[in-house]
């Protein structure tokens, strides 16, 4: 077993297990919504930490899920790449990590109900369907993760929805703006797990999955990833050009060099450890472009 496979040990074993490289597809679209809604109405910091704060227990339940369910269908071992590890390297009981995800659900629902005191009620049912499709994305008699919709899934709760939410909680209203600032962040989410199903293809196909990676083949599924690259970016171009989108939005292009880098290392590159990198770099970019974008959006407003 190489370096990057050995257990883990003290606190390390609990934050592998949230599977850090993907929480930037929860808290990088809330960031976004909030810049979003500030030439609509003042930022409620307190509402903006509250919805920071459940996206990121939202995401990692969904992980734990998926490290849980997983394990008990006997898809994942000591050798597994891109998991956290807590069952089959660390020798956490798989009921502690259910007991785990069960609980984080449980906190970011008393944060929602508080969110949606302040907000609407509404919210609740938008923020349950959320929650059940985080848990179904592994859970369930037919896992969403592994069908061909991963992707689609993932990108409009996590990226899509999130930044509507985000926006909405602070406005109170939902906007074509806002739609359409929301469309990079759901195609550079999905990305994230594109770049995952690409690199678990081999064991995926094995065990009987049927992913996108899986349906289209790998090198369709690279040029896939690649097209939800320079879809993200060409569509903030498009809303600069209209006028939709402040020129400062133009920022984003200094996180580029990420999805090329990402793109080079899966047409190269075949065996999971050798592409960690590029998982890395697909959720920085994710990151980095939500991060861009809503400083060029807050310049803007300062402007």
């Amino acid at each position: 077993m190489t370096h990057s496979l050995q257990a883990d040990s003290g606190w390390r074993v609990w934050w592998q297990l949230t599977r850090p490289h993907t929480l930037t597809a929860s808290f990088a679209p809330v960031f976004l919504g909030t810049m979003i809604a500030l030439n609509h109405s003042p930022i409620d910091w307190i509402l903006f930490l509250a919805m920071l704060v459940a996206s990121l227990l939202i995401q990692a339940a969904t992980n734990m899920f998926n490290e849980y369910y997983d394990f008990a269908r006997g898809l994942d071992n000591e050798n597994s790449v891109g998991i956290g590890g807590a069952i089959v390297r660390n020798g956490v009981k798989p009921k502690t990590v259910l007991a785990l995800a069960l609980m984080f659900y449980g906190i970011a629902a008393v944060i929602g109900i508080y969110i949606c005191s302040q907000t609407s009620w509404w919210l609740l049912v938008v923020g349950g369907v959320a929650m059940m499709i985080g848990y179904l994305y592994t859970g369930g008699p037919y896992p969403i993760a592994y069908t061909p919709f991963g992707e689609l899934f993932s990108g409009v709760v996590m990226g899509y929805l999130i930044v509507i939410i985000a926006f909405y909680i602070q406005t109170g209203m939902v906007t074509w703006e806002a739609s359409l600032l929301a469309v990079p962040s759901t195609l550079l989410v999905a990305a994230i797990m594109l770049a995952n199903n690409i690199r678990d293809i081999v064991g995926d196909e094995e065990s009987g999955r049927n992913t996108l990676a899986i349906l289209v083949r790998r090198p369709a599924a690279v040029n896939i990833l690649m097209m939800f690259f320079i879809l993200a970016y060409a569509w903030i171009v498009i809303l600069v050009i209209t006028g939709t989108l402040t020129p400062w939005a133009l920022l984003v292009f200094l996180s580029v060099l990420k999805p090329i880098k990402v793109v080079q290392i899966f047409k190269h590159f075949t065996a999971p450890l050798k592409v960690m990198p590029a998982m890395k770099d697909t959720g920085k970019t994710n990151t980095f472009v939500a991060f861009l974008l809503g400083i060029g959006l807050l310049i803007d407003y300062l402007l």
